[in-house]
């Protein structure tokens, strides 16, 4: 095949695909293995690719008309390789990277899986690639962009150009800054502070919206979050944008703030770009920390998930992982949930009870008046529209205390 390096031959999906052979490029345990190689490629986020084609059929089946989709840092191209072969309605599929070998890749996978015909490669700057597609008819429907780090400095490219109407994925790995470790970076990517919560994954898919809404508006952009998800190592959101002075406005007002208080686990959501508030807490009193500008508004649509549960249904995506399908399922069960959740094992900690079922705290909360579900974000997290001081009652009452 010609290249200067270890690679394989892998099935993910249903797309055969050449990656490099990581174990090749491992030194030690703690090795990343993906960044060390010539070319990028993470097994670990075969789930996220599994979700990526989900949403972009649910899309497709949306917009009812063949697609034209493009992710400009595509790495090995297994991402569009699978779109192109699991994904029905789609036009032509533009692969780009900067990378020499992965280009090389790229190309080679095209052939592999007899795809010359509908995905086209190139191998330049993302920026630059995108920015070759701003012209209004020569936009894409969807892009996808997931990069090694922040996927801020593509942002203003990627909306430029998207068609009215069209759906942008973004990815973001640098979790450090967006889960409160680094806020000051948080605040220079992502134009908001991020806090160190144990709802911290959350923070970052709302920072993320909150910049890309911030973004959009520059260009009189409105968008939509229809859907999210957050593991350890990467946060992960999908926005359809719609062109228009007043769509813009009416993102904005999503954006605000999270002032959380680390001794009694009060917290609240502020619609205001402006926090005039008094920043102690109405619980016990303590000060109250920020976290912000960020997007406030759901982070999921109801109707999206459903579309996306129902493509599930098909034959078609028997290959799809059980982690995914777990995802989708409570992503679209706190679709509308309030923001913000509770970690019982915090709580348990903190007031020094054992910790009780899930089921049963979940149960006691509805039967109290309040809404309660769980959350992808964590195993053991509850959403709810229940004050702090109600989840600990619930939480004392099971462990037997008054």
């Amino acid at each position: 095949m010609g290249f200067d390096f270890p690679i394989e031959v892998i099935c993910e999906g249903m797309a055969n695909v050449i990656v490099p052979k990581l174990e090749a490029f491992r030194r030690g345990v703690w090795d990343y293995a993906p960044s060390k190689a010539p070319v990028f490629y993470n097994p670990l986020m075969r789930t996220c690719r599994d979700i990526a084609v989900l949403a972009l059929q649910s899309y497709q089946r949306i917009v009812g008309r063949d697609l034209s989709i493009a992710e400009p840092l595509a790495g090995c191209g297994v991402r569009g390789i699978r779109f192109a072969i699991e994904v029905e309605g789609l036009g032509s599929i533009y692969l780009n990277d900067i990378n020499e070998k992965a280009y090389a890749i790229i190309q080679h996978n095209i052939q592999l899986n007899d795809l010359t015909s509908r995905i086209f490669a190139s191998n330049e700057d993302a920026n630059l690639f995108l920015a070759r597609y701003a012209a209004p008819k020569k936009r894409f429907d969807f892009i996808d962009i997931d990069p090694f780090g922040s996927p801020a400095p593509y942002m203003d490219s990627a909306l430029r150009a998207l068609r009215n109407g069209g759906l942008l994925a973004l990815t973001a790995t640098d979790m450090a800054p967006l889960c409160g470790v680094y806020p000051r970076v948080a605040l220079r990517k992502y134009g908001g502070f991020s806090l160190r919560t144990e709802y911290c994954h959350e923070i970052a898919v709302r920072l993320l919206a909150g910049c890309l809404a911030m973004t959009a508006a520059k260009y009189n952009i409105g968008v939509k979050m229809v859907f999210s998800h957050s593991t350890d190592h990467y946060a992960r959101l999908y926005a359809l944008v719609n062109y228009g002075a007043k769509s813009a406005d009416k993102s904005l007002e999503e954006m605000g703030y999270i002032l959380h208080c680390f001794k009694c686990f009060h917290r609240e959501a502020h619609r205001e770009m402006i926090l005039a508030h008094n920043m102690t807490c109405c619980e016990c009193g303590s000060i109250l920390k920020a976290a912000g500008p960020l997007w406030i508004g759901e982070i999921a649509d109801k109707n999206f998930c459903t579309l996306m549960e129902e493509n599930l249904k098909s034959l078609k995506y028997e290959h799809i992982g059980s982690e995914a399908r777990r995802i989708v399922s409570l992503v679209k069960e706190e679709a509308d949930a309030p923001a913000t959740y509770y970690v019982i094992d915090k709580i348990c900690d903190r007031i020094g009870v054992p910790t009780p079922p899930l089921k049963e705290v979940i149960d006691h909360i509805r039967e109290m008046g309040f809404r309660a579900v769980r959350t992808h974000f964590h195993g053991r997290g509850i959403k709810t529209d229940a004050p702090a001081s109600a989840v600990i009652k619930v939480v004392r009452e099971l462990a037997g205390l008054k």
